[in-house]
């Protein structure tokens, strides 16, 4: 006849539980990537191209930087973006997907697409120059 410990019933409880947590976080962030359609996937999508155009009567303008950009080039993945010839800070995150310092939590699939949405965001105001200390 076995015995169970009260040790032994804890561990097998807490085992349980945290299985039980990181399936939620995975299903949790599994809904997140689903709900990002357009996103590619990590690693899969090749540099972005440049573009210039007018959208909602601004200029958007984007493409490989080579002096560096922000922060040495770092975090904007050598990408520069402009919008009315004010640059627009954008990154790309570990998953593929873009931000910009007005639409930082709504990643995006492209520069191009983080520069539509921070254009519709502004709703005309004038992007103002980051200062970077």
């Amino acid at each position: 006849m076995s015995s169970i410990t009260r040790r032994k019933a804890l561990g097998v409880a807490a085992g349980a539980a945290a299985g039980a947590a990181a399936g939620l976080a995975l299903a949790g962030h599994a809904d997140a990537a689903t709900a990002r359609t357009a996103a590619p996937a990590a690693g899969a999508a090749a540099a972005p191209g440049s573009f210039d155009e007018v959208y909602q009567g601004r200029r958007i303008k984007g493409g490989p930087s080579h002096g560096g950009g922000h922060h040495g080039g770092h975090h904007t993945g050598g990408y520069t973006v402009t919008i009315d010839g004010e640059e627009l800070h954008v990154m790309q995150n570990a998953d593929g997907t873009w931000i910009s310092v007005i639409t930082h939590y709504e990643p995006v699939a492209t520069p191009k697409a983080a520069a539509r949405a921070a254009v519709r965001e502004l709703q005309g105001a004038p992007l103002v120059p980051l200062t970077l200390t």
